[in-house]
Parts: C-alpha cells; structure tokens; sequence
C-alpha cells in the first residue's frame, strides 16, 4: 500500500512539474506576463494611463493591428509572409470612400470594399501557390502596385465626404457599445469576434490543421494529400480579408482617407505575430499570441507619448522584443531537440 501510494504521488508530482514546465516554455506567457507588468508599472507611474478614456484609446488602436495580426499569423503558420497587407487595407478603404462619395449606400461600398481586398489575397495566393513565386517577392509587388492603385482611385487627394450614409460609417468604425456602463470600441469587438473563430479555426477544424501541415513540412503534407495549393490561396485571402475588414473600420474611426493610410502597417502587423508566438519558419502560432503581440505594441507606443518620450523609440522597443522573440523561440527548440 504504501508503495503505490508513494507512486501515486511521484506520478502526480511529475504531472504537476511537466504541466508547470510546459506553461513556463511558450512564448505567450511571457509576452503576457510582460504586457500585465507594463500596465501595472504604467498605472503607478502615470494617473492618466488607466483613465477611461486612454484605454478606450488603446483598446481601439490596438484592435485593428491585432485584426490584421490574426491573418498574417494564418500566413506565418504556413511558412509565408505577406508584406502587401497595409496596400490591401488602403485599397478596401479607398473602394469605400470613393463609392460612398459617389452617393451610393455603405451596403454597396462594404462589400465591393472586401470584394476588392479578397481579389488582392487571391492574386497573391495564385501566384505564390500556383506559379510557385516567393511570397516575398510577390507580396512586395503587390504592395507597390495596390498602393499606386489606391492613389489614381482618389487622383492622390483627401477625401472626407461619404454621402447619405456617413453617420452609418462613422458609428461603425468609431462609434462603440456600452457594457455595464464601460463604452467597448466597435473595432475592438470585431477583433474578439475574428480572434474567436480564428483561434477555433486553427485549433480544432481540418483547414487548421492543413495550415501548421504546411509549415512543418510542405512536401510530407503534399505526400499526405494536403491540398496545398488550395489552402495556400485560402490564407492569402484569409489576411486580405483581415485587411479589407480594417481598411472599412479605420475609415469610419478616421473620418478621412488619404494614400498614405496602411503605410508601414506590414512591419507591425508582422512584429505582433512573432511577438505573440508565431515562427518566421512556419509551423507555429496562435490566435492569442496575435492578439497579445498588438497590445503589447500599442502599450509600449501609449506608455511612451503618457512618459513624454519621443516616440520614435517605439521601433526600438519593439525590434527588441522581436529579436528577444526569436532568440526565445530559438531556445526552445534547441532545448526540446535535445
């Protein structure tokens, strides 16, 4: 008796440890481990960080790199990368304002807008899936010429004026929902909403597991019958449509577009996916860790300007991050492989 009861506890003992080891080893719980200490250390060094209004800033700001971020981690996952996704998000905003300018009512501008940025997503999965180009190359052409595209559609000029349903457009992209007293930006519950179907998606449907398939080992997966083209185009239309959604939501919150809308949104975006747990090799990444790197983001640009510091050392603090990201995930398998 006493033998199996002294088992009992040593097995219960090494589960505890393996549940304990395995927590402390993904990359999330420390980019949220960090995020929590950054808003703890900001709410004692500022008294404006935790004022309703700053987080309803931050929550909303944050909301739309984590809505693209969800999609470049589908790409990731596969062992891609799509550099065009701020000239995507230009293009949706773009179709939007130039249909709504024309008079014509937002349940025509919204879907001609994603219409628009799912046929980008899919000019880049063809060719990158079919023709076989680098998704690199083919996704910084496509950001040169999406973003040349959106300045001729509005001949390089700002435009602020959206017809009979502006009001509409601007409730929806800044407008917000009141729960329990607390206002919740409308792009915010879009992210959770997205972040919810995404993280089920990856997790637990076959696209899912087609994708992490894909990134581990492209040829096994073909060897498995993976439809690898297929699903290499879904994802380049998946981050299009995280694009296209964003591009219709910054337009309302903004109240104006110009060309320069989306500019350097690919290096955040991208930051926000390795940041939360996504590996530049593919294979990896997670719905959270999106979310959790676009916060973390956003807090460190929101603690700099609260602090009075330049904010251009922002890139800094976040190309830190990201090297400590990798240097992080690094470890961990060199550690696993042994």
């Amino acid at each position: 008796m006493a033998s199996d009861s002294s088992l009992k506890e040593a097995i219960e003992q090494q589960t505890h440890r393996t549940w304990y080891g395995w927590i402390v080893t993904q990359q999330i719980f420390w980019i949220l481990l960090v995020v929590v200490l950054a808003v703890v250390a900001m709410m004692l060094l500022t008294k404006t960080f935790a004022t309703p209004q700053n987080l309803f800033n931050v929550t909303r700001n944050f909301a739309f790199v984590g809505i693209v971020a969800l999609g470049m981690t589908a790409v990731i996952i596969t062992g891609g990368i799509d550099l065009s996704v701020g000239a995507t998000l230009l293009i949706s905003a773009m179709v939007t304002t130039v249909i709504m300018h024309a008079g014509f009512p937002i349940a025509l501008a919204l879907p001609a807008a994603m219409g628009a940025a799912l046929l980008v997503g899919l000019i880049n999965g063809l060719l990158i899936a079919v023709a076989g180009m680098p998704a690199f190359v083919v996704t910084l052409g496509m950001m040169s010429i999406a973003r040349s595209i959106g300045m001729v559609m509005s001949n390089n000029a700002l435009i602020y004026e959206f017809g009979p349903d502006q009001s509409i457009l601007f409730a929806i992209g800044g407008g917000s929902v009141s729960i329990g007293g607390l206002p919740i930006p409308n792009p915010l519950i879009v992210m959770i909403i997205l972040a919810l179907i995404t993280g089920f998606a990856l997790r637990w449907t076959r696209w899912g597991r087609h994708l992490f398939a894909i990134g581990g080992n492209e040829k096994a997966a073909v060897l498995t019958g993976v439809p690898v083209k297929a699903v290499k185009v879904s994802v380049y239309m998946f981050v299009a449509f995280c694009a296209g959604i964003t591009g219709f939501l910054m337009t309302g919150w903004l109240g104006s577009v110009t060309t320069g809308l989306g500019t350097g949104l690919e290096l955040t975006v991208i930051a926000a996916a390795v940041i939360g747990g996504a590996n530049l090799n593919g294979g990896s990444g997670t719905a959270l860790g999106a979310v959790v790197g676009a916060a973390l983001i956003e807090i460190i640009r929101n603690s700099l300007t609260l602090l009075g510091i330049s904010t251009f050392w922002q890139g800094t603090f976040v190309g830190a991050f990201i090297v400590l990201a990798v240097a992080f995930d690094r470890l961990r398998n060199r550690e696993t492989s042994e």
